[in-house]
């Protein structure tokens, strides 16, 4: 397996290649689909991977200060704010904050860094140079995990 290292996001505008970003293409995207690095395992056994996360609206950042549990600790905003975005995850009827505050720690970091990437910067891409050889390139979250092939 082939380690990656991030580097610093590439220029607005285009990607670490040069070509143009999803941002330029004239298509705005609200949904990204997205693969746990774990997994979220149901009740029944069954692990649940691959999702879809949408756009945060400002009702979204705003109604969960108004949660009892996010007042008693601000930390459990996160656990809400992934609650109203997550639409799906694998086979599962509904995404809440119950959902959410049953994930593996990794996998939740994962989704923070995900809904920072989809609702700050526009896209689901990260620059990244090969350790051994130097290459840059561009890889996107929303696909497979980092240094598979």
């Amino acid at each position: 397996m082939q380690r990656v290292i991030a580097t610093r996001p590439s220029t607005e505008g285009t990607d670490a290649s040069g070509a143009p970003s999803a941002a330029d293409d004239g298509v705005m995207r609200t949904e990204f689909a997205f693969e746990l690095p774990r997994g979220y395992v149901g009740s029944d056994g069954t692990v649940h991977r691959r999702g879809v996360m949408r756009l945060a609206t400002a009702r979204d950042e705003l109604l969960p200060l108004y949660d009892a549990r996010v007042q008693e600790n601000p930390a459990y905003t996160t656990v809400v704010l992934l609650g109203r975005v997550i639409t799906s995850l694998g086979s599962l009827g509904a995404i809440d904050a119950s959902v959410v505050e049953n994930m593996f720690a990794s996998d939740v970091a994962f989704l923070q860094d995900f809904y920072r990437r989809v609702n700050a910067e526009g896209h689901t891409r990260i620059a990244v140079t090969c350790p051994e050889c130097s290459h840059r390139f561009t890889a996107d979250l929303a696909g497979g995990r980092l240094g598979e092939s």
